[in-house]
């Protein structure tokens, strides 16, 4: 994998403010990413010292077996769930997705 990509996408994931969520595909578009799912490996691979639980699925779900974990996060950042599905409308953190600062992530 190349390693200034690798190096995008864990920047992307550090800036994530708490109380704040976005998707794999978010990330994935904002790094350019080939996939969300390589975003996936690269949060299950090298992920332990960011905020992964702020990365969800498109869905606005959490993966099945970071399910507890991950909402539990959350909910200590405020973010709150509808069962184990946050409200991308209310928690996505839009700011950066919809216009990232220039080059934050070039």
């Amino acid at each position: 994998m190349d390693e200034e990509l690798h190096e995008r996408v864990r920047e992307a994931i550090r800036a994530i403010p708490p109380g704040r969520v976005v998707t794999y595909g978010d990330i994935a578009g904002l790094t350019r990413a080939p996939s969300p799912r390589l975003v996936g490996k690269i949060l299950s691979e090298d992920g332990h010292d960011l905020p992964w639980h702020r990365v969800l699925r498109a869905n606005g779900t959490p993966a099945p077996h970071l399910a507890r974990e991950q909402l539990e996060r959350l909910r200590a950042e405020g973010v709150l769930a509808a069962g184990e599905k946050v409200d991308l409308r209310t928690y996505r953190w839009a700011d950066v997705v919809a216009e990232p600062e220039p080059g934050l992530f070039d």
